[in-house]
Parts: structure tokens; C-alpha cells; sequence
């Protein structure tokens, strides 16, 4: 599906996304990576929804987000407790979605302004 992006203010936006990809702003990315406003951690590498730990949740948390979009692939699948007790203990929301709906939804909370990030599985 491609989105149409809404205003070329600077920030991040999806601008597309499909079978194992997301589009930022026109750039296609085939790997996990994490999204911020002023951002793209491309290092963010989890190799699946399997793999998914606390050091990866803890590079999130250190962005200092107000609400973390997950994307944890084609379908949603939630993750450990222990890990969503990371976002609860740290005082940050957090939405978990399928990455094509955490695309729409990162988008939509970007343009309220608010300090989103989308933490996208690809695989």
C-alpha cells in the first residue's frame, strides 16, 4: 500500500509499506529498525518476533518516548510480559499492532504531535 505524505515538514513518515518492507519518507528499509520523529536507528536488528529481548526493548526506552507503536510483523503477536513490563516500569505507553497498522497509527500520532516511535519487525 502506498500512503500519501501530508506535509514536508522534516519528519519521519511512512510513506509506504508491503510484504517485508516499509517505505520512510520514499526510502524502502527490508530489516526491523526503529522510527523517530528526527530519526532512523537502522542498528535496531531483531531477527524476528522469536528474538525480541529486553536489550532491544531498553534501546527504545533510552529515546525517552512518549508511546511506542510495536510492529511485530503480518499479524500482531504480543511479547513476553517481562518485556511489556519494561514500558509499564519506565512509565511509557505502549500499542502493539501488526507493522502495516503501526505504520498508520505512528503516522496519525506524529501529526497530534505527540513523541511516538515505531519499532517495526519485518520478519
Amino acid at each position: 500500500m502506498k500512503l500519501h505524505l501530508a506535509a514536508g515538514d522534516g519528519r519521519n513518515r511512512f510513506t509506504g509499506y508491503g510484504d517485508g518492507y516499509v517505505a520512510v519518507n520514499g526510502q524502502r528499509y527490508d530489516h526491523s529498525l526503529v522510527i523517530t520523529p528526527d530519526a532512523i536507528h537502522e542498528s535496531w536488528r531483531v531477527d524476528g518476533f522469536a528474538s525480541l529481548s529486553i536489550k532491544h526493548i531498553k534501546f527504545v526506552l533510552d529515546l525517552k518516548p512518549e508511546i511506542v507503536i510495536l510492529g511485530t510483523g503480518a499479524s500482531q503477536r504480543f511479547p513476553a510480559p517481562v518485556l511489556i513490563l519494561e514500558f509499564a516500569t519506565a512509565r511509557i505507553g505502549l500499542e502493539v499492532m501488526a507493522t502495516p497498522a503501526a505504520c498508520r497509527t505512528y503516522n496519525i500520532l506524529l501529526a497530534e504531535g505527540r513523541a511516538v516511535i515505531a519499532a517495526l519487525l519485518l520478519n
